[in-house]
């Protein structure tokens, strides 16, 4: 057998040229690893929720001017004002002149429109005259291009009715943006303090369930040193259980007054908002019923609305009688025709027009319609004068109640707390019953809540009556 001798490698220098291509690739391949997860983990981190995610204090000013600008109903009032203006436009375009282009192709054998068509082309010659050829004529194509300019001078008054009508339509346009802002502005306030409602609703009830589990927790320590029966005990465990459910309810109500906020500001139901104060006492300018009614008649959009319905009915009721004047138009035409389109002989006609119309059946109908409309229109003025009375002394009737349930409110919660308080003191004493403890509870938790129903009440009743007469144009009584 024979042995190979061991020895050095022989040099191969492909080999090591392709290593190092190999290792090149490998480090370029680990770059882009690297910076691929390194992409990763930025966008990982960018979505991770932060404080600078977090929703900013949205004052009730603030949200004002959210839903004046966002609100859906805003937008449908600003595209009503458009359409009037576009209803001016074109009422007013009856004033300027009306200005066609018309081609028109003709070819026939008819002998008037033979010798007439061969007149407007400027071709008629002595051998027309024969009476072969105007009893028998060759077809003849007609090319005719023309421009048609007609003006009405006098058209029995029915632009300028129409302007004016469109002109109160305007106005009533701007009115019912008005109104539309006031009731947004009524939404805010109620839906805003709506939430601050859920939220302080929220906090007793969390604070009347920890109220419970204290005294339950106690009650326990004394059943088992024997002070206290089982069915002690028991009642406190079910009074823990119903404070539970109202907290359970309570925590619901905010979801759902959030979501109406939002809903009033344009947003999406599931936004987040955080709110910047707090329901507190406080006393709003007090003004007479008379006086109130009187300003409702004198300012409410919907009522000024009606009576510039009123005006632009009468408006149609004259421009309905208008109908018996007479009709002045005159017409212009500048034409060229030819044989082909490349050819032909311009004419021209200037002409006027005046119609009156004797017998027009349909016109004393179109009066006595417009009378209706006019009657209807006052009607409706009148209703809704009597359903705005209404309203401001139900809104005012209201606001007085809720003050009153206020004040009252205030000296029951003072009386409820010390009432438990003393309770408290006299079951620990032995000398009244744990049904005693549990309804001084529930009665301090029914005071609280019924405060801050009042307080809501307060706030929202006087919104309501400013906006029943036609004051609420801002919303400053509530920010000072």
């Amino acid at each position: 057998m024979i042995k190979k001798r061991g020895g050095r490698r022989p040099y191969n220098p492909g080999g090591e040229s392709t290593m190092k291509i190999q290792r090149f690739i490998h480090k370029t391949l680990f770059f882009f690893f690297i910076f691929f997860c390194l992409q990763v983990l930025e966008h990982a981190f960018s979505i991770l929720p932060s404080s600078a995610d977090e929703p900013e204090t949205l004052t009730l000013s603030a949200a004002c001017e959210r839903a004046l600008q966002d609100n859906p109903l805003v937008r449908m009032t600003l595209s009503g004002r458009q359409i009037a203006d576009a209803q001016l436009r074109e009422a007013r375009a009856g004033w300027f002149p009306l200005l066609q282009f018309g081609e028109t192709f003709t070819r026939g054998n008819n002998p008037v429109f033979v010798f007439g068509s061969l007149l407007e082309q400027s071709r008629f010659s002595q051998a027309n005259f024969s009476l072969h050829a105007l009893n028998n004529p060759e077809p003849l194509s007609n090319f005719r291009t023309a421009l048609i300019l007609r003006q009405t001078l006098f058209d029995q008054l029915q632009t300028f009715t129409r302007v004016t009508q469109a002109r109160l339509g305007q106005r009533q346009a701007d009115l019912q943006k008005a109104m539309v802002e006031q009731q947004i502005r009524f939404e805010v306030i109620r839906t805003y303090y709506g939430v601050l409602v859920a939220h302080a609703k929220k906090g007793v009830t969390e604070e009347a369930v920890k109220m419970a589990e204290s005294d339950m927790k106690r009650i326990q320590d004394r059943f088992k040193n024997g002070l206290v029966v089982e069915s002690d005990l028991l009642a406190a465990e079910v009074q823990l259980a119903e404070f539970r459910q109202q907290q359970i309810d309570s925590e619901g109500d905010v979801a759902i007054a959030y979501a109406a906020l939002n809903t009033v500001l344009g947003l999406p139901v599931q936004t987040l908002q955080k709110l910047a104060g707090e329901l507190e006492d406080k006393r709003f300018e007090a003004v007479s019923q008379e006086e109130l009614v009187r300003l409702a008649l004198l300012q409410r959009p919907d009522y000024l609305r009606a009576g510039y319905s009123v005006l632009s009915n009468k408006e149609g009721v004259v421009g309905a009688k208008r109908e018996y004047l007479p009709r002045l138009d005159i017409f212009g035409n500048y034409g060229l025709s030819g044989n082909d389109l490349s050819s032909g002989s311009t004419d021209y006609t200037i002409s006027a027009s005046l119609t009156f119309n004797i017998f027009d059946p349909g016109r004393r109908a179109r009066i006595e319609k417009a009378k209706a409309a006019e009657s209807m229109a006052t009607a409706e003025q009148e209703r809704l004068a009597n359903e705005i009375r209404l309203e401001v002394v139900r809104a005012y009737q209201q606001h007085i109640s809720a003050r009153g349930r206020l004040a009252v409110a205030g000296q029951v919660i003072e009386q409820a707390a010390e009432t438990h308080r003393i309770v408290q003191n006299r079951y620990r004493e032995g000398l009244t019953t744990i049904t005693e403890v549990l309804r001084s509870e529930t009665a301090l938790l029914r005071a609280r809540l019924n405060l801050i129903a009042a307080r809501s009440d307060h706030y929202v009743s006087y919104a309501h009556l400013l906006l029943s007469a036609g004051k609420l144009t801002d919303i400053l009584p509530f920010l000072s």
